[in-house]
């Protein structure tokens, strides 16, 4: 590749210091493995049953039209600034240092979490597969990720996990990438022949979605079903997120003004398409939608009943394989954010955290940070059956609340440019226009925003089902996501006045006043 077609970081004021190692595939499997629709559907199909019953398919298409609106905003800053810690740089550069600064901790954090809950559901895979991964406890009603040990057991395979994923992370960006790419292209493999055989194994049609069956009220103590259908969205909230991944790799990424923006776009339309299709066919093909089973055990049961042992742990080491594609890619999306705050000096140990090494050519100690961050939450947790509910609430939450930093400060630009400007489209590597929105760029922007700002209280909302199942109740674990994410902010606010009393944070950009200004063709 020639340095035009790879503008390097000097084009934004930082050195090239990460290596060119990821092509257009490997861009979009960043974004599609964090997604990961087996990952995901399976390890929360079961929680979206029981809180909405069959009809909790509904969620996904609303969530999936939300969160498409948003990935074509990124899309359209991805061209324009395609630079290493993308929400951070993004929302820097449209909202100015404190708003960037914010968004980016936010951000951090969030990953962080949702690195140790993707590692985790390794417990909805790994035990239907052989008995003897289920290290604490004996019976398959152990496995539930909702029972004590089920949870514990989940706890050990994260962990387990995290060590190869972070030694995969400080060996190379090329190592990562074909890890990846190998991984996704095993799971757009499997969940087509899943979809195909799932539809053709059907016990019903798909009016299926039509009813609440298999709803348990009493268990989740949610009455309504519109109150139920707004909780079941937290799954398909939770598998929609990450596709900004591809962005988080733009400085790593051949050609990144004409490739991430494409990526970025293909990541969520591929996984709401393929993860709906998903949902639909598991529906119709459960053998039962009120023995209980459906609920507890969600689509790997369904797997295994429906393909007998053979296939079915066939299909389920596909997707303990797209777990494992999941939290590298999540780990690796964190550590590039931590890498671009840190090397603007916005960071507690940013000394260390900014070094890449010449031999790899990764910030291996931002991937070690990331990774034992996801370990240590996990371990803190080991002892709580709400280990998965509420860390998959709050992390999403705080996602959703990050790219929320993107979004409005994006609004506020394109409205107040609206007399003086069409947000110019800009050229691409090859003097291609950029992608852009056009003049639906401020109405887009608009609902997005409003699609995200009730996402984020619904995420948060203190439901006891998702946030405390202890027998007696506690009430700072109900409201754990709103105190988690105050604290978050109280400790952010404290480091970054603290901070900036003694050297001021200040990015390496254009004013964000000049955010609409045309990018030239390379």
């Amino acid at each position: 590749m020639t340095e035009a077609m790879n503008p390097p970081a000097t084009d934004f004021g930082y050195q090239q210091e990460l290596r060119r190692g990821v092509g257009t595939f490997a861009s979009f499997a960043a974004g599609f493995s964090f997604v990961s629709i087996l990952t995901t559907v399976f390890q929360l199909f079961g929680l979206g049953f029981t809180l909405g019953g069959a009809a909790f398919f509904w969620a996904w298409p609303a969530v999936f039209a939300g969160q498409l609106l948003v990935a074509l905003c990124f899309a359209e800053l991805a061209g324009r600034w395609p630079v290493s810690g993308a929400i951070f740089q993004w929302s820097s550069r449209l909202g100015g240092t404190a708003f960037g600064w914010f968004t980016g901790w936010i951000m951090i954090i969030g990953q962080i979490l949702t690195t140790a809950v993707a590692a985790i559901a390794l417990q909805a895979v790994l035990p239907a597969i052989w008995s003897g991964f289920q290290f604490v406890g004996g019976s398959s009603a152990d496995t539930s990720i909702l029972t004590p040990t089920g949870a514990k057991n989940a706890v050990i395979l994260g962990v387990a996990l995290l060590v190869v994923t972070t030694i995969i992370n400080v060996t190379g960006v090329r190592q990562m990438a074909a890890a990846t790419s190998v991984g996704v292209a095993i799971e757009i493999g499997a969940v087509c022949f899943l979809i195909v055989a799932l539809f053709a194994l059907s016990e019903r049609g798909p009016g299926v979605v039509m009813h609440t069956t298999g709803w348990a009220p009493d268990l989740t103590m949610i009455a309504s079903p519109v109150w139920a259908l707004l909780a079941s969205s937290l799954m398909a909230a939770y598998v929609m997120v990450g596709f900004d991944s591809a962005g988080e790799l733009a400085e790593e990424t051949h050609a990144p003004r004409k490739t991430t923006p494409k990526t970025i776009v293909r990541a969520v339309t591929t996984s709401g398409v393929g993860g709906g299709l998903l949902l639909l066919a598991g529906l119709m093909a459960a053998p039962s939608l009120t023995d209980g089973n459906l609920g507890t055990f969600g689509l790997s049961w369904v797997v295994t009943e429906r393909f007998g042992g053979g296939l079915g742990r066939l299909l389920l080491c596909c997707v303990a394989v797209a777990v494992f594609a999941c939290t590298l890619a999540v780990q690796t999306a964190g550590a590039r954010m931590m890498y671009s705050m840190a090397r603007e000096k916005a960071l507690p140990g940013h000394q260390f955290l900014a070094r890449v090494s010449p031999r790899t050519g990764t910030p291996i100690i931002t991937s070690i940070v990331v990774g034992l961050g996801a370990a240590i939450a996990l371990l803190v947790n080991i002892n709580s059956t709400t280990i998965f509910t509420a860390l998959a609430s709050i992390c999403i939450a705080m996602l959703y609340i990050a790219y929320l930093g993107v979004t409005v400060p994006l609004l506020v630009v394109r409205i107040r440019h609206a007399k003086t400007d069409k947000f110019p489209a800009g050229f691409d590597e090859h003097g291609k226009p950029l992608f852009s929105l056009g003049p639906w760029g401020t109405v887009i922007n608009a609902v997005a925003v409003v699609y995200q700002t009730i996402m984020v209280v619904n995420l948060m909302w203190p439901r006891v089902f998702i946030y405390d199942l202890t027998p007696d109740g506690t009430w700072w674990l109900q409201w754990s996501a709103l105190l988690f994410v105050g604290l978050s902010l109280v400790v952010g606010a404290g480091y970054f006045v603290a901070r900036q009393l003694h050297t001021s944070i200040d990015l390496v950009h254009v004013p964000h006043s000049a955010a609409l200004a045309p990018v030239p063709a390379e």
